[in-house]
């Protein structure tokens, strides 16, 4: 493959040429390998590769897959990093975060990025990049399930705001983390015991907090940014106790890469500051997950009518034939009917396309709202189109729905997985949907059938499951 290399690229190489310059009219090969430096050697053999390989954790702010498209925080930040030195970037996800240091020492990528905060013992063992972020660790507990009708001050009384009352609670946490030596001093200052339930790499933080959420276990601890991006899929998690100062998180990088070390932190000095990391921050941060919440109760537009739009989704359903019903559901789901909204991962409009796949349907995020409904209209119908195979039309449409929220490759690997634990997977309900909440899971999303990882199967669940009754609900009470 031919790899456009930046003048960047060009001027390291004049760098070589001069330092084979300096070791004289000697022949030997052996010489030669002994006066370039190691970290030149590294540098220019990964620039030759025309690719710059990342050990990523499959997580809410290193690396993922949403609907269809590659994300993350260190995931974008690092495609800029390629951009700029001429090279492609290329993920490889680990399957044990035990092992991640070894992976680098053995050449299988070249920096690590899996929210890694920087301690003294890893110092110890590689380099670290300059700071991408600075966050303190927080404790992640599950909120009371009628936590919606309590006042600030009553549900504060019911869960832990201060660290000093961990003493005698079970908190699960990865064992060989910063997290795991942050609560032994804390056991040590507050002088009893706290019940640290150490993990093995297999299980990422985004899974503990599934768990939290689950009510599986009772408590974990992330990192604040860490937490603030899943309490966006789980809103029944607090993470407002702190646990810890601001700690650094960076990239890193083998002892002997020493060059690429300080290509990547004179070129992170600028990026720091600049309007696009400013972007990629708040995308990850601060902006919204659209998404109907089971308890909120739905308000019609006007009598007999579901929304101001109900007209142009009916004139959909004449050119499509897809019941304008299901489609006025998704809406809702995605945006509550908000044409002009954006949330998280750059997704717009009232039918929340992405920015990969609205072009395919004539939407653009300034898109008129007839436009937007027509395209909604149009992927859903591809959707239950896709999936002619299975032979009921409601469980059809389930899978269309699950489609439209996660892309259909991660319901084709539910599906394999259906198939491979005896499951049926033509059917959604209690079989397919099953193995959707597993792909969360590394045992399941690790196994060979599985092509494009791991999501958060709860969402998806949920999607159908509230995006399905409502549709039924709006059958019987709109024509």
């Amino acid at each position: 493959m031919f790899i456009k290399t930046s003048f960047f690229s060009w001027f390291n190489c004049l760098i070589l040429i001069a330092l084979i310059s300096s070791c004289g009219d000697s022949n030997s090969d052996e010489t030669l390998k002994n006066e370039i430096p190691e970290s030149v050697i590294e540098y220019q053999n990964m620039l030759k590769s025309g690719k710059l390989v990342v050990l990523a954790e499959n997580s809410s702010t290193s690396y993922f897959v949403y609907r269809e498209k590659e994300m993350g925080f260190e995931y974008d930040i690092l495609q800029e990093f390629a951009k700029e030195i001429g090279v492609e970037l290329e993920v490889k996800t680990i399957d044990n975060l035990d092992n991640i240091i070894t992976q680098l020492d053995n050449k299988e990528g070249d920096i690590i990025a899996c929210n890694y905060t920087v301690t003294g013992e890893r110092q110890k063992l590689i380099d670290f990049s300059k700071p991408i972020i600075e966050s303190p660790q927080v404790l992640i507990q599950k909120k009371p399930e009628n936590w919606r009708k309590m006042k600030p001050e009553e549900l504060n009384k019911v869960l832990i705001t201060d660290p000093s009352d961990l003493a005698g609670k079970s908190i699960d946490v990865w064992l060989n983390s910063s997290y795991y030596q942050r609560l032994k001093h804390l056991q040590e200052e507050i002088g009893d015991s706290i019940y640290i339930q150490g993990v093995d790499g297999m299980m990422g933080s985004d899974e503990l907090v599934e768990l939290v959420s689950q009510g599986i276990i009772d408590y974990t601890v992330v990192e604040e940014n860490v937490a603030s991006v899943n309490a966006k899929f789980y809103d029944n998690i607090d993470y407002s106790t702190k646990i810890s100062f601001k700690q650094k998180i960076a990239f890193g990088l083998r002892k002997s890469s020493s060059l690429l070390k300080s290509k990547l932190d004179k070129w992170l000095d600028k990026f720091l500051v600049s309007q696009t990391y400013n972007y990629i921050y708040k995308k990850y941060f601060e902006s919204e997950v659209v998404s109907f919440s089971p308890t909120e109760k739905f308000v019609a537009a006007g009598k007999g009518q579901i929304s101001p739009f109900d007209d142009i989704f009916k004139q959909a359903q004449a050119k499509y034939g897809t019941d304008w019903r299901l489609v006025a559901s998704v809406a809702y789901q995605e945006s509550k009917f908000n044409p002009n909204v954006e949330s998280f991962g750059g997704a717009y409009g009232m039918m929340q396309f992405m920015p990969n796949t609205g072009p395919s349907y004539g939407v653009y995020p300034d898109s008129p709202v007839d436009v937007q409904i027509m395209g909604g209209m149009k992927k859903i119908t591809d959707d239950i189109k896709f999936w002619k195979e299975i032979p009921d039309q409601a469980q059809r449409e389930k899978f269309a729905l699950a489609s439209y929220n996660c892309g259909g490759g991660h319901v084709k690997d539910a599906q394999r997985l259906a198939r491979k634990h005896g499951l049926d997977p033509l059917l959604w309900d209690g079989n397919v949907e099953t193995m959707i909440l597993n792909l969360s899971k590394q045992e399941y999303y690790r196994d060979p059938v599985v092509k494009s990882g791991a999501m958060r199967g709860t969402i998806t669940h949920k999607y159908v499951q509230q995006v399905y009754q409502r549709y039924v609900e709006w059958k019987q009470s709109y024509k």
